[in-house]
């Protein structure tokens, strides 16, 4: 496990949201592999799911680039040394169709 205090380097998120995001991290690196990034982001990523409703996305790692859409309140970016952490819901509904998030209509005649 990573033993440093998160860092937030940009969020959104009310205070409670923001730091269930940082308690979820520490309990994936006490659960986890250091490198195993999938499966940190995995148990993150389904805990937010469960908690505050789909679709809620998380990258980590040590080195990557982002240009990401969210909800208003629903972005996190923190650092845990050297491991960083993205957490987002994405700006569609989840409720929509697949060609309702994507703008496509069919008229019928």
């Amino acid at each position: 496990m990573l033993e440093g205090k998160a860092i937030v380097r940009e969020t959104d998120m009310p205070d409670t949201m923001k730091s269930r995001a940082m308690e979820l991290a520490y309990q994936a690196l006490d659960l986890h592999e250091v490198a195993d990034y999938q499966s940190i982001a995995h148990y993150i990523k389904q805990n937010f799911d469960k908690c505050y409703g789909p679709a809620w996305h998380c990258v980590v790692g040590t080195d990557f680039g982002s240009c990401i859409t969210h909800l208003c309140g629903s972005f996190i970016f923190f650092r845990v040394e050297m491991m960083e952490f993205l957490v987002f819901k994405d700006g569609k509904d989840a409720s929509q169709s697949k060609e309702e998030a994507v703008g496509v209509l069919h008229k019928t005649a």
